[in-house]
């Protein structure tokens, strides 16, 4: 699956493809997130909301 994500180093957004969805935070307090690389091995995050988060086969 395919997500867009800000790239702080390129300042721009890219569309990269997901590779794990994790959550931040305690329960009832938590965060959901997408997780991807660049072509250059770098680490980028994307918080997005529960639904999304949900409906992402991953």
């Amino acid at each position: 699956m395919k997500h867009s994500f800000y790239d702080v180093k390129e300042k721009k957004k890219v569309e990269a493809e997901v590779t794990e969805k994790v959550t931040y935070g305690k329960a009832g307090n938590e965060r959901y997130a997408f997780k991807a690389k660049t072509t250059d091995g770098r680490n980028l995050t994307a918080f997005v909301g529960k639904a999304t988060w949900d409906k992402a086969s991953i």
